[in-house]
């Protein structure tokens, strides 16, 4: 099951550090280490400080599991690192119009990052994440495909990360349902097993953004007219960081015009541009700071992407240009993209690659 590691040593010689939070998918994977015998420490980061902590904080659930496992264990103080790296570009994009993903650019510059860097000078020959994804050693390289159970899979939230960051990570899950790895968890007396899923941004706590931006900008909020994408006036926004590109419900516009869905926010007027379902349609995409994962590449590509985390893959074909831009040409219909949002590309179900939606995306 682990033995496809890819390192040229026997486990018991192996020194994995294991990025730990305390939650149940990080510790499972610490138990399947221990079963195969590998030198395991565990390392957590503490990012949260207010007024973005939350009420109460799980991570020291995590030195109490390495504590129960009997292995090593460091807590790192990456909160000013966080703060500068994931809180405030989540913060500047809103601002801008834009909807960000900060999980990705977590795992580039701090999970698979900082904590990377960290786990290298404490002697780790790797390091294992919980994240449900598939990693796979093909003549020594490391590639990156999407976990078996594709509702559970991460693979999009690690298209941004390092190709030397890449080749030290591994995810044990990527062949297990989450009922299984909670079963992990159980049968090894650690009582996180009932633990439940995060579902917000971790800054983020009941997903209330609009308050943490505000906290930023006082002025984050400031109404404005939501405008047809005919021109007509059709109402009073309450500020654009409440809103998103694709959203129909909570307008406040009545319904004589017909569903309505966000197409735009004009930042620079303080306009909310509305229109019908097809005026979301996209046929093309540009995208800022491509990271590729692949091997030699074309300066075009027949790919799949995934240009949000939730929605099905669509057939593109990429072209690459200066200064890590591309322009996406999708070749199935689109509704809704979004500018700050991943743009992940696929190779069947491996990651080669992706970038970051422009705010002025379309080239049609």
């Amino acid at each position: 099951m682990l033995n496809s590691l890819g390192i040229n040593k026997a486990p018991q010689d192996t020194k994995v550090c294991v990025a730990m939070s305390g939650g149940v998918d990080s510790t499972a994977a610490v138990c399947l280490l221990q079963k195969e015998g590998y030198q395991v420490f565990g390392l957590t980061m503490d990012l949260l400080q207010a007024p973005y902590a939350p009420a109460v904080s799980t991570i020291k659930d995590a030195g109490k599991i390495a504590q129960m496992l009997g292995i090593e264990h460091h807590y790192l103080n990456y909160q000013s690192l966080f703060k500068q790296q994931v809180i405030e570009p989540f913060v500047m994009s809103y601002l801008q119009g834009e909807t960000p993903s900060p999980c990705i650019l977590c795992n580039r510059y701090i999970k698979l990052g900082a904590l990377a860097e960290k786990a290298k000078e404490l002697g780790a020959d790797i390091i294992v994440t919980g994240h449900y994804a598939k990693i796979i050693i093909n003549h020594g390289k490391v590639e990156l495909h999407r976990a078996h159970d594709l509702t559970r899979d991460q693979s999009y939230f690690l298209f941004a990360i390092s190709q030397e960051h890449l080749q030290m990570l591994r995810c044990p899950l990527a062949e297990y349902s989450k009922e299984q790895t909670r079963e992990i968890v159980r049968k090894a007396g650690l009582p996180v097993f009932q633990k439940p899923d995060s579902q917000d941004i971790c800054f983020v706590p009941q997903g209330k953004y609009a308050e943490l931006i505000e906290h930023f900008n006082k002025n984050s909020s400031t109404p404005g007219n939501i405008v047809h994408i005919d021109g007509r006036i059709l109402g009073q926004h309450k500020g654009l960081i409440n809103y998103t590109v694709g959203q129909r419900k909570g307008l406040g516009i009545g319904g004589n015009e017909g569903i309505l869905y966000v197409l735009a926010l004009d930042t620079l007027h303080n306009q909310l541009i509305v229109g019908p379902h097809e005026s979301l349609l996209k046929t093309e995409v540009l995208i800022r700071d491509v990271n590729w994962l692949g091997e030699e590449r074309n300066e075009k590509i027949e790919v799949q992407v995934k240009l949000r985390s939730r929605q099905n893959l669509v057939a593109a074909e990429v072209c690459f240009l200066p200064d890590n831009y591309a322009k996406v040409c999708l070749k199935d219909k689109f509704y809704g993209v979004a500018p700050g949002q991943g743009c992940c590309f696929y190779d069947g179900d491996r990651v080669v690659g992706g970038g970051f939606i422009c705010k002025n995306s379309s080239l049609s």
